[in-house]
């Protein structure tokens, strides 16, 4: 005959049981037992089967298993002075059963705390930018900052998730037309620089015209040839290039 009752008000994280005969454990359950208060031999017992002394023990059953929870959206100041809505997700498991029974009444309710005020403390020494652009790198120092405060709690923190970050609407139309305008203006610094090569280019292929009179009559031809393959309504009065050049010659 076993009498049973939570621990934990919803997702059966912790369950103490009173047995009078024996129980089992699987492979990722383990039990803390308490004899007249105390823990018996400093480690927990399991998977398997376990006995208990009937009225003097009880015990907690504690998961193994990684267990995963969403940070709700925070309401985050960046160093930069831009309020922004943040929210991430974590996962944890239990590596000392004692620890996590005697040391912290409810260790998934206060991971779960202590993850929302550590992702406000990281990210308000951090500017805008790096939070858009150095995602891992906050995942990082999450993780190492939970880490380390769980540690008595026998938590350990396997991995942390940013998962969006939300913008004013006011700010996303700011940054939208910041960067259409950065855009424009290194398109038309790519054309300028364009015209600069063009020019210097028909600088030097004048050049080389020059010294040759019949490839300026060649290049005048070409141009008269191109004209008269559009279809248009262009008049076109050739005019012989000896002409041109006298009248250059007296100038």
């Amino acid at each position: 005959m076993q009498i049973i009752h939570d621990l934990h008000d919803g997702d059966n994280f912790f369950r103490s049981t009173y047995s009078f005969w024996s129980s089992f454990l699987k492979e990722y359950e383990r039990a803390v037992i308490f004899r007249l208060g105390r823990i018996t031999d400093r480690k927990p017992k399991g998977p398997g089967l376990f006995f208990v002394l009937p009225c003097t023990d009880n015990f907690v059953k504690v998961d193994l298993r990684t267990v995963s929870f969403d940070i709700p959206p925070q309401e985050i100041l960046t160093k930069d002075s831009v309020t922004v809505a943040v929210d991430g997700v974590v996962y944890f498991r239990i590596h000392c059963p004692i620890s996590s029974v005697a040391n912290v009444s409810n260790a998934h309710s206060s991971t779960r705390l202590l993850a929302q005020t550590t992702l406000r403390n990281v990210l308000g020494t951090k500017n805008l930018a790096e939070l858009l652009s150095d995602r891992e790198g906050i995942s990082i120092s999450m993780q190492e900052s939970l880490d380390e405060a769980t540690d008595p709690w026998g938590i350990k923190v396997e991995r942390v998730e940013i998962k969006d970050v939300k913008l004013p609407q006011q700010l996303q139309r700011a940054m939208a037309a910041e960067a259409e305008a950065s855009r424009e203006a290194r398109a038309k610094i790519i054309a300028a620089e364009g015209e600069m090569k063009a020019s210097r280019a028909l600088k030097e292929a004048s050049l080389v015209i020059s010294e040759s009179p019949s490839a300026l009559q060649l290049r005048y031809l070409q141009s008269l040839n191109s004209i008269a393959a559009e279809k248009n309504s262009t008049i076109i009065f050739p005019l012989p290039i000896d002409m041109l050049s006298s009248f250059m010659q007296r100038k």
